[in-house]
């Protein structure tokens, strides 16, 4: 929030706000906020000068003009500011700050308690860059659910949370932990119930993670640019295992999302009907054909190509041979899924990696989209409605309209002319609550 704002919120906040941020809840007060410039619904008209008030951490108005506060309620000043949905990011490893040989190290060396405290800070970054809704898609710890539960029970304060739990994946997959290193160090890595082999195993690693509480079902149908294996990126599970992870996450009514960098396993996950796929780096026209004709969103998580660079840059003498090959290869076709796929009329959510790269910064993926063929009004589309509706929460957030959870931002300048304004957020509101 920038220093100008926090001086225009009016004085008589402090007092609440403080309790409200120790336990993640709306002020007991209403909240009027008063926006300069008001996209409500991306996609749509965007309004004028406008009023919100905020009731127990949800939307209860939002009229035009700024209209003067109620005894009583709490006025927050974003007449010069242009106030639109809160932001969602479709793909983050919120417990994650590393990969490759250094997060290799650090799954060795740290504890689960110490991956829950990151997971947290690394929620707060996110927070405080707009971001009031992530879908956290995995981690080997199970932390993230644990601040999944505390933020919806307003222990703590972080976005709301979607979890994978553990992603799924076949022994040697992408997801299995273990994959590459020498068979003595594999019982440290294999044994979190994640890797499955054949349909009756598949099925069992679903239920697993439904009985640990994941909101999700994530799984690697492909092999990964990090695996620590020389088996390319091509399919790396039988049509059989993906069919029964499918099949029973939809008994258990989980949305399910799929992990593949090749084509070929990109089109068994349409297949089978998936919710999104993530990263799809390889298209054929078969592809492109078969996504334009589905419901299937597809997540580019384009913000990786600034970890890899990074790589590059420091050298990648200490990656495996195929790490590194494929991080080489993939600085050189990030982006080039999205231009043929936007055209074709694919559904696109918003979704970065954060945890590939740095958390708070996920903003940058907006730079990347409009870099690859969309408008800034398409991307930001992409990170509210769309997100919203793959997530399965579009009564709840993706809009400013009456009912709806009170998340809420705000920028400096036209987010639908300049992309680059989310990257200085002013104003952050989640679930009712300001997040300084």
């Amino acid at each position: 929030m920038g220093p100008e704002t926090k001086r225009r919120i009016a004085t008589g906040l402090a007092t609440g706000l403080a309790a409200g941020l120790l336990a993640g809840t709306a002020l007991a007060e209403p909240q009027v906020i008063h926006a300069g410039r008001l996209v409500a619904v991306p996609g749509e008209d965007v309004r004028g000068p406008s009023t919100i008030t905020v009731d127990n951490g949800r939307i209860v108005s939002v009229v035009d003009g700024l209209q003067p506060a109620p005894a009583g309620a709490t006025l927050i000043d974003l007449s010069d500011k242009t106030v639109l949905p809160g932001l969602i990011d479709s793909h983050v490893h919120l417990a994650s700050d590393t990969t490759g040989n250094a997060g290799l190290i650090e799954d060795m060396v740290r504890s689960d308690n110490w991956f829950t405290l990151n997971a947290y800070v690394n929620g707060m970054k996110t927070l405080r860059a707009g971001f009031t809704t992530v879908r956290n898609m995995g981690d080997g710890t199970g932390s993230t659910e644990a601040l999944s539960n505390a933020v919806a029970e307003g222990l703590v304060m972080g976005p709301r949370i979607i979890d994978a739990g553990k992603p799924i994946s076949t022994t040697a997959g992408h997801m299995d932990g273990a994959v590459g290193l020498k068979p003595d160090f594999r019982p440290m890595f294999d044994a979190s119930g994640n890797t499955c082999d054949g349909p009756a195993d598949c099925r069992r690693a679903v239920r697993e993670q439904v009985a640990n509480g994941a909101d999700v079902i994530k799984f690697a149908i492909t092999g990964g640019v990090n695996s620590r294996i020389g088996a390319g990126l091509g399919a790396q599970m039988h049509m059989d295992e993906a069919r029964a992870i499918v099949e029973t996450a939809r008994l258990y009514d989980k949305k399910v999302a799929v992990h593949a960098h090749g084509a070929d396993g990109a089109l068994m996950a349409l297949e089978l009907g998936v919710d999104s796929i993530e990263h799809a780096t390889i298209m054929s026209d078969e592809l492109i054909r078969t996504w334009a004709n589905s419901d299937t969103y597809y997540v580019p998580t384009l913000m990786t190509v600034n970890s890899y660079v990074t790589r590059v840059a420091a050298g990648l003498e200490n990656e495996a041979p195929s790490v590194a090959e494929k991080i080489q290869w993939r600085i050189e076709i990030t982006g080039k899924s999205l231009q043929d796929l936007v055209p074709a009329g694919v559904k696109i959510a918003f979704g970065t990696d954060a945890g590939v790269w740095r958390h708070g910064e996920n903003a940058d993926e907006f730079r990347l989209m409009v870099e690859n063929g969309m408008t800034p009004e398409s991307a930001l589309i992409a990170a509210t409605l769309n997100a919203a509706d793959l997530l399965g929460l579009s009564d709840e957030i993706g809009t400013i309209e009456v009912g709806k959870s009170a998340d809420i931002v705000a920028v400096n300048g036209d987010p639908l002319s300049d992309e680059s304004v989310y990257k200085d957020m002013q104003f952050v509101m989640a679930r009712g609550t300001v997040v300084e």
